[in-house]
Order: structure tokens, then C-alpha cells, then sequence
């Protein structure tokens, strides 16, 4: 096991729902924390939060789609704490869209900020990981990493790459022998607010129009299964012990697995894509 007392972690999405329930259980540990969001009245709010409980923070707004912003927060926590131990690449956003009738625009938007944003995490964290003496980078897809339902077209793609990236790097750094770890964290139903975020957060603002009865139904399926869902704050803990441990898959909900089994299944027996 790790110790994390005294170690620094970066959380991207780190001002509400699962990021913030990361920033709580790593800075019970004794870790120090640099929690970037786009959100400034949440990120001042988690602040606030944050040092009440005595724990070292520091915030920065941050857009993970731009590898210049999250270059930004590497020069933050290098110069406010010197090194950076363990990095969460975060932020995420995702409305339920057909992948036939999402607008292009969308596509871009979420892929530059679900996919785009561990890849630019890795690019420029990795180095200052590897140049600690422990380092563990870890990246949030979702269960829709794994398996791909429909009316969600451009965020299972996105949250799928998001899988193969983190596998990818972690067996790199196996074959190197190198003492940093990577993990990917598929959370199912968590209660937090990120399809209300999304609509916010969307350029140009609103709901996309292209798939409207349908995609309302879908947002509000999910809307009610993430109102229902596991506590951000368990979360947070089930990835402060997974890091901690040095285990790669990070999974809230391990009985979906048996879905992923079903499909896999499938595959061998009849070339069948399972219903979801």
C-alpha cells in the first residue's frame, strides 16, 4: 500500500460531485490538493470547504480541452507545492444525443473535453510523475466506457477512448518498469450534477434540439438514476484505496460487469450484440 500522507494531487472536475468527493477523501489523508473546475462560485465553495477542514488547497479555472489551461495547472501546483503525486483527470460532460443526429459541434465539445482532456492530462503530467519518487495517474471514463448504450452516441465513444488510453499507458509503464501506475475509474449511477452541468457548460448554451422527444426521456431516465445513485463522497473513497493499492480498474458498480461478460459472451458464441 501507498502512503498518500503529505502527497500532492491534481483533481480536474474538482468543484462538485465526484471530484470533490476525490479532493475529501485525499486530503483526509494527509494529501494536498489542486482542484481545477470552470465553475469559479463552485471551485470558491470547495475552497472554502477544504481549508475549514485544514486541508492545503489551491484552485484554478481550468477548461481541460485546451492543453495550454491544463499546462497552466502544472505550473500551479509545481510552484505552490513543488511536486505533483497524483494526478485525477476528471471533468467530464455528456447529453443524451443519437449518434446520428448530434450535431458535429457537439461531437467536438465532448470529445475535446471527455477524451482530450486525460489525453492532455497525460502529455503533461506524465513527465512530472515520472521524475517523483511515486506517481499515479488516473482518468475518469464511466460503465459507458464498457459498454455502449444507445442515445449516447458521442460520450460512449469518448468515455471508451478514455479506457484504451489509460490501458495503454499503464501497460507502457509496465514494460519500462517505471514506479508510476495508472488507473481508469468507471463509475455507474453517481448522484451529481453533471447533466445539468452539460447543458450549462454546452457552447451556445440549451439543449440540443435534433433528438428532442426522445433525448428528453433518455435525460430524464438518467437525471432520475443519477438522483438515486452512489454518494459522490463514496466515490472519492473507493479511489483514494484503489490508488492506494495500485489497482487499475476502479469500479463503483462491479456487478455491470455482468453485462460486459454477456457481450463478451455473445461475441464467442454468435457475433451478437447483446441489449442493453
Amino acid at each position: 500500500m501507498i502512503n498518500l500522507n503529505e502527497r500532492v494531487a491534481v483533481i480536474t472536475g474538482g468543484a462538485s460531485g465526484i471530484g470533490l468527493g476525490m479532493a475529501r477523501a485525499f486530503g483526509t489523508r494527509g494529501m494536498k490538493l489542486v482542484l481545477a473546475d470552470l465553475d469559479e462560485e463552485l471551485l470558491h465553495q470547495a475552497n472554502e470547504e477544504l481549508r475549514a477542514l485544514g486541508i492545503a488547497v489551491q484552485t484554478q479555472l481550468c477548461d481541460v480541452s485546451k492543453a495550454e489551461e491544463v499546462d497552466a495547472l502544472a505550473e500551479l501546483a509545481l510552484s505552490t507545492f513543488g511536486q505533483v503525486h497524483v494526478v485525477c483527470s476528471n471533468a467530464g460532460v455528456g447529453l443524451p444525443t443519437s449518434a446520428r443526429n448530434i450535431k458535429l459541434s457537439d461531437w467536438e465539445w465532448i470529445l475535446n473535453v471527455d477524451l482530450w482532456g486525460p489525453i492532455h492530462a497525460v502529455k503533461t503530467f506524465l513527465p512530472i510523475l515520472e521524475a517523483q519518487d511515486m506517481g499515479h495517474i488516473s482518468a475518469t471514463s464511466s460503465v459507458a466506457g464498457l459498454l455502449s448504450s444507445q442515445m449516447m452516441g458521442a460520450y460512449n465513444v469518448a468515455k471508451h477512448g478514455v479506457v484504451a488510453l489509460m490501458q495503454s499507458v499503464e501497460r507502457e509503464l509496465r514494460a519500462k518498469k517505471s514506479h508510476v501506475r495508472a488507473s481508469v475509474l468507471c463509475p455507474g449511477p453517481i448522484n451529481t450534477n453533471i447533466s445539468r452541468h452539460s447543458v450549462s457548460y454546452r457552447p451556445g448554451g440549451g439543449k440540443p434540439k435534433g433528438d428532442s422527444q426522445k433525448a428528453g426521456k433518455t435525460a430524464q431516465n438518467i437525471q432520475a438514476s443519477l438522483e438515486q445513485g452512489m454518494h459522490p463522497n463514496e466515490v472519492g473513497e473507493l479511489v483514494a484505496d484503489s490508488i492506494a493499492a495500485e489497482q487499475f480498474w476502479i469500479l463503483t458498480h462491479p456487478k455491470w460487469l455482468k453485462l460486459v461478460q454477456k457481450q463478451y459472451d455473445a461475441m464467442m458464441d454468435d457475433r451478437s450484440l447483446i441489449r442493453i
